[in-house]
């Protein structure tokens, strides 16, 4: 609708400033001859907005001018109430500056919206915290929050997944991300985009020299890209396994995020379905070790092998020597294409693997999209 563009257009140049013709038109979606339509009927209308010639020109508003959230629509503004769990502002130090900012826009919206923006924000909650997130870790966030701000160069020092040593970085920083109850640093190390959990940073110095981000690069980009990495599928380890169908919604719940495709009908069976995974590296296949024998690789060998040295070893570790009375052994019917194949089924409960960002390369940098 021309009405909401033309409150666009207004909202854009207070916040920008002068805004190129062909900036706003790219932005609205719509031609430059009628981003100039509008702004006479802005001048029309009353709103200080002029246009200045010139490559450095554009169309701006002169200095002073301020409108209000009047030209919210309903929906807009019940958009502005769904309340996501105050967590993430609390995290930043934020929380009461969201609540005050809310209460401000609730007074500043007119009456008619204000009953449905009040009903939006009691009946709409989006909680972004994981269920059994376990303990909060004792990152001060509200510092590398001021520190991600001061828009310097960082040195860190981090503590990649599994290892016990600190390594140094040198990063220029994008910011802050949250994501599923945890908070990653998203940075360039070497002008190449890097991703830390803040949960491993033991150290954050702000150092004198401006940070180096690259031209017209933004986080949101930046975020895309590595979040594309980490959840790439088209490489790594292909495993084909079966789950029996009654535990499906579990492993979905679990390791649905290393499935290729939904599962289909296991051939000739009605108790088991077949679905393909991937994982990063071969020793990742333990990770099916927690679901017992609902869960049984079929191929490729390499991943059986893997799974019939750990749960060897997994017998050693509780052998009967171990304990002082012997268990009785408890045998899994066979799913129909693993009969008269040798053991190497998952079959034993074990540790889940960790996120795929927990890994780390052996080569002197971290890995892209990876911490």
């Amino acid at each position: 609708m021309k009405f909401d563009r033309l409150l666009s257009i207004v909202l854009l140049l207070q916040h920008r400033g002068l805004i190129p013709a062909k900036e706003l038109a790219e932005r609205l979606e719509v031609s430059q001859r009628t981003i100039y339509r509008d702004v006479e009927a802005l001048s029309s209308a009353g709103v200080p907005v002029y246009a200045e010639r010139g490559k450095d020109g554009g169309i701006g508003l002169l200095p002073g001018f301020r409108t209000d959230v009047t030209g919210l629509t309903t929906d807009e503004a019940r958009a502005l109430f769904v309340l996501a769990s105050q967590s993430a502002h609390a995290a930043l130090g934020l929380d009461h500056a969201l609540g005050s900012a809310l209460r401000k826009v609730m007074a500043a919206l007119p009456a008619p919206h204000r009953p449905a923006a009040e009903l939006t924000s009691r009946r709409i909650l989006v909680d972004p915290e994981r269920w059994h997130a376990g303990p909060r870790s004792d990152t001060d966030l509200e510092a590398l929050y001021a520190a991600v701000l001061s828009d310097r160069r960082l040195h860190i020092r981090y503590r990649h997944s599994g290892r016990r040593a600190l390594r140094g970085y040198t990063v220029d920083p994008y910011g802050l991300v949250a994501k599923a109850g945890a908070w990653y640093l998203v940075a360039d190390h070497r002008s190449r985009p890097r991703l830390f959990r803040t949960d491993r940073l033991a150290q954050v110095r702000v150092l004198e020299a401006a940070a180096h981000r690259r031209p017209g690069v933004e986080l949101a980009q930046v975020w895309h890209i590595l979040r594309r990495e980490v959840e790439d599928r088209t490489t790594g380890v292909r495993v084909t396994v079966l789950l029996r169908r009654e535990r499906l919604d579990m492993v979905t719940r679990i390791a649905g995020s290393y499935f290729t495709g939904p599962p289909v009908a296991e051939a000739g069976s009605e108790e088991w379905l077949r679905v393909e995974v991937v994982y990063p590296v071969v020793e990742a296949v333990r990770h099916l070790l927690q679901f017992g024998t609902d869960v049984q690789v079929v191929e490729p060998a390499e991943a059986r092998t893997e799974m019939a040295r750990v749960v060897t070893e997994l017998t050693g570790l509780y052998g009967v020597s171990r304990v002082s009375t012997s268990p009785t052994p408890l045998r899994a019917a066979s799913p129909p294409s693993l009969a008269g194949r040798s053991a190497g089924a998952a079959q034993v409960a074990g540790p889940a693997m960790s996120h795929p960002c927990d890994r780390e390369s052996s080569s002197a940098d971290p890995p892209r999209g990876t911490g």
